[in-house]
């Protein structure tokens, strides 16, 4: 009989710090990370690399039944490989950063994603971020967290992370580009981005990542999270 597993769902919008954070929160728990953006990241890649045009809906479901999409974990954090290749940091650029809101879209895209989310128990206790987390993926977890950040500190972390890549990007274009995925991600017909019911919101503008990692656990041990204990009330 296998195990129940723990999963801390974080959720929140572009460059709101649910990578690094959700990396820290699960170091200190000794956890799986799983970044659930990087799958559609990485779909979206594949369909720019296939010449996909991505706004040809029939033709990125198509490409969907035809790829092979599988994981393994290295250092604890996930890694999605498609017909045999990582594409590691590819699924970072610009090109890529601006079709993906187009393919997270789809509803049939999400489908299959989610079902590929929700198979990582497999690999044991997770923190996963995304965008719909604890709303669709994970939404019996009790450890549910929404983070939030200023704008204007969001555009100024996401330029940072283009800097770390050597990837020049203006301020101005970041801003508008975390703007325009906001819109499509919290407006669209299929699981958009939200807070999800009994989430805790954590507005982290002013804090540090290791400041709000331990919020989140702390939060966790309140709740009756004990490390190494299994209860109903801590597993799902």
């Amino acid at each position: 009989m296998n195990e129940p597993v723990t999963v801390v769902a974080v959720d929140g919008p572009a460059a709101s710090g649910k990578s690094t954070v959700s990396r820290a929160v699960a170091k200190m728990l000794g956890y799986n990370y799983v970044d659930s953006g990087a799958m559609y990241r990485a779909v979206t890649w594949k369909a720019l690399e296939m010449g996909i045009d991505v706004d040809n809906t029939a033709a990125v479901i198509g490409m969907m039944y035809t790829i092979k999409i599988d994981f393994r974990m290295v250092d604890k954090s996930a890694r999605i490989i498609i017909d045999g290749v990582d594409p590691g940091e590819k699924i970072r650029e610009p090109r890529v950063a601006e079709k993906v809101s187009t393919i997270a879209a789809i509803p049939e895209v999400r489908q299959i994603l989610v079902q590929h989310q929700r198979s990582m128990t497999k690999f044991g206790d997770l923190v996963m971020e995304g965008r719909d987390i604890g709303s669709v993926v994970f939404p019996d977890t009790p450890y549910k967290y929404y983070l939030d950040a200023d704008p204007e500190v969001r555009t100024l972390r996401r330029k940072r992370d283009f800097e770390a890549m050597q990837i020049e990007a203006s301020r101005e274009g970041v801003a508008q580009n975390i703007q325009m995925r906001d819109t499509k991600d919290s407006s669209r017909a299929t699981a958009p981005l939200q807070i999800a019911l009994g989430a805790t919101v954590i507005e982290n503008s002013k804090m540090t990542v290791q400041e709000t990692a331990k919020i989140v656990v702390d939060h966790m041990r309140q709740q009756g999270f004990r490390r190494g204990r299994t209860t109903p009330e801590t597993r799902i």
